[in-house]
């Protein structure tokens, strides 16, 4: 018996590893986004068909989470929601400008979603960003959750900086669908074909480092301070009363 109550309390403080945190972003966006070019260019299926079958899982995952939880799950929510736009776009679509300005209605959508969210309180970018300044480790982990709960002395500016992170995608991700809507109705479409990759590839870049300068450095260094800050706290307690005694 006391073998098992050592090995469930060692079970519920396990440190959350890297592959913890980013199970969920992996499941809600990675695999779907994976399996869309999969079917697409490794395949060889069609537009309509790669849309449907990537479309599986993030259904899967919402009508889970509404059965079970009660809740939506809105990055997966989201990725059926563009999917579905995409397969009715694709139903609609005879004209190759339609197709390539697609991918921009794609962008909108994800991008107003995380306004949304935003707007709602609930950042949905901190999903993806939560792993890369935790990195699996118990102190930082219990940081992060001090500085989101309002306990913290930096919260104030962690929640500002964690909705910030979220704006600066959505924004980046409107202004590629305006960039990326306009290039399909005036650009050959040959142009297009390759220049859409180029611009995707262009936009991620700049927004990987305007939200890294002004929201993602600062929030890992905020994480750090809090963490330190509470390992020495904890070591000056044990400290005081290592005296006492």
């Amino acid at each position: 018996m006391t073998t098992n109550t050592v090995s469930q309390g060692l079970s519920a403080s396990r440190t959350p590893g890297v592959l913890d945190n980013l199970r969920p972003l992996l499941l809600d966006v990675a695999v779907p986004l994976g399996s869309y070019y999969l079917f697409r260019n490794a395949l060889g299926a069609s537009t309509f068909a790669a849309l449907a079958w990537s479309s599986v899982i993030p259904a899967l995952r919402t009508g889970w989470s509404l059965v079970r939880e009660r809740t939506v799950n809105a990055l997966a929510g989201l990725i059926l929601v563009v999917n579905v736009v995409s397969l009715l776009l694709s139903l609609v679509s005879g004209d190759p400008r339609l197709m390539l300005a697609k991918d921009g209605a794609v962008s909108s959508t994800v991008g107003i979603g995380i306004l949304v969210s935003v707007a709602l309180g609930r950042p949905m970018m901190t999903a993806g960003l939560k792993p890369f300044l935790v990195k699996g480790d118990r102190a930082r982990e219990a940081a992060w959750r001090r500085l989101v709960s309002g306990r913290a002395g930096a919260s104030a500016d962690f929640l500002r900086k964690e909705r910030l992170f979220s704006v600066v995608w959505g924004v980046a991700l409107l202004a590629e669908c305006v960039a990326r809507v306009v290039g399909a109705y005036t650009l050959p479409v040959d142009t297009m074909v390759w220049l859409g990759g180029v611009l995707m590839i262009g936009v991620m870049a700049v927004t990987f480092a305007v939200s890294g300068a002004f929201a993602a450095g600062p929030l890992e260094r905020m994480v750090a301070g809090e963490s330190a800050e509470r390992h020495e706290a904890e070591g000056n307690s044990s400290l005081a009363g290592s005296t006492h005694r």
